[in-house]
């Protein structure tokens, strides 16, 4: 099997050394690399590539004769990586992929071409690294009647959160010691905001309810916001503010949607700490099943490109998502404002008489019942914090008690509102 390599990062370098000593793997025959292309041929790398052909154009590598798989690890959802993807496709070759923003992006697009074209799309290392989570969705529950996805899908927000509340640490130092030890990127941005969830989650999405990917209607809101008090007060009531990313099938369409949740610590998911991934599925007629492992790294986002590279020995044309492109699939749709569920709410008052009763007050008026309260004593800065968990009711109505607070008891920073996930 014929494979060339575009982008020769940490996991194209990782990809090198598995080729290098696929002796020791389980495949079905030989993997021989017959070029590689990325921005710098004279970087520093940890492995050699000076057995390989050159390219200086990674779309000129994957229409090469001698190309039998295109392996795509340049990342971006457009320009050069997705040029690339779709001259390789045209061009009647298999891809490979670890592009998670692309195939968010233009994963229908490309899974329509591929389809066009009787060539295999593959993007297991798109989701979760060392998780087989795809070919789990797509082929082992093709028979399951999936209702829902949970899971936690980005380390470095999970380690965040993990390091802040057990050594009672703020936010903006630990991300400095996460960037120092390489568990978050020189620019967190596409980590912590939730975006590089929420590419993910919009994948296993598409896949497990057979939708039509709208990356346009998925709902994204980070850990960036989210403060040790907050972590600490939750922890003091039982529950774990975790970043989670979650599809639901709804009467009106798939809802995708990526934010942090609180969970009551016996969740399972609020029992993954650190850089771990995990994925939770629930589904007719098996149940829950959980996956959970190393989301990301070179080793086991290289196992990955490895395993898809593997299938192509045997390919079998399977359709990208696991139903045919061509058909019209549900749709996506934005999240519902009207949901209902417990929540968890964290606001500062002023410590003066009365501030909490105004708050109560103002949840009484709007109809929301309050089950658990915890007010910690005032801070020299003069204010409060207080904790209420609330019985379930509608977000909105949550959203309407916070505004009736504002002119009765001005909070004294914006409110922290999340929602409760249900035991599980």
């Amino acid at each position: 099997m014929k494979i060339g390599i575009a982008g020769l990062g940490h996991v194209g370098c990782g990809l090198i050394e598995l080729v290098e000593r696929q002796q020791n793997l389980r495949l079905p025959g030989e993997v021989k690399i017959t070029g590689v292309s990325a921005r710098s041929q004279s970087r520093n790398r940890p492995v050699d590539i000076s057995p390989y052909r050159w390219f200086d154009d990674a779309a000129t590598l994957a229409e090469d004769p001698d190309v039998d798989v295109f392996v795509e690890l340049m990342g971006g959802s457009d320009g050069p990586a997705k040029f690339a993807v779709e001259t390789a496709l045209k061009a009647g070759k298999h891809v490979v992929t670890a592009n998670k923003a692309l195939i968010a992006k233009h994963g229908m697009a490309l899974a329509r071409l591929a389809e066009e074209k009787q060539v295999d799309l593959l993007f297991e290392a798109a989701v979760a690294g060392g998780i087989p989570v795809v070919r789990v969705l797509r082929d082992s529950l093709a028979g399951t009647e999936v209702k829902r996805i949970t899971g936690i899908l980005n380390g470095t927000c999970n380690y965040l959160t993990t390091v802040m509340l057990e050594q009672g640490r703020e936010y903006d130092d630990v991300l400095a010691e996460a960037q120092r030890l390489g568990f978050a990127e020189a620019d967190p941005t596409l980590d912590v905001s939730g975006m590089d969830a929420a590419h993910k989650a919009a994948i296993l999405s598409a896949i497990a309810f057979s939708a039509d990917l709208d990356f346009s209607k998925v709902s994204v809101s980070g850990i960036d916001k989210v403060s040790l008090l907050d972590l600490r007060l939750a922890d003091r009531l039982g529950y774990r503010i975790k970043l989670i990313a979650e599809g639901v099938l709804t009467d009106d369409g798939v809802v995708c949607r990526v934010e942090p949740l609180v969970l009551p610590a016996s969740h399972p998911l609020a029992r993954v700490n650190g850089s771990l991934n995990t994925v939770r599925i629930e589904g007719d007629p098996v149940g829950a099943i959980t996956l959970t492992g190393p989301g990301a790294g070179a080793g086991p986002t290289a196992s990955a490109v490895m395993g898809d590279v593997a299938k192509m020995f045997r390919p079998a044309i399977r359709p990208a998502f696991g139903r045919a492109a061509h058909h019209t699939g549900r749709p996506f749709v934005q999240g519902a404002p009207t949901e209902v569920a417990p929540f968890f709410l964290r606001v500062y008052l002023p410590d003066q008489p009365g501030a909490l009763a105004a708050l109560t007050e103002a949840l009484a008026k709007e109809g929301v019942s309050v089950d658990k309260l915890l007010q910690e004593s005032g801070e020299e800065s003069g204010s409060a914090p207080v904790v209420i968990i609330t019985h379930r009711c509608p977000r909105a109505n949550m959203q309407a008690a916070l505004e009736r607070l504002e002119k009765i008891a001005k909070p004294i920073d914006a409110p922290r509102l999340i929602r409760i996930e249900a035991a599980s």
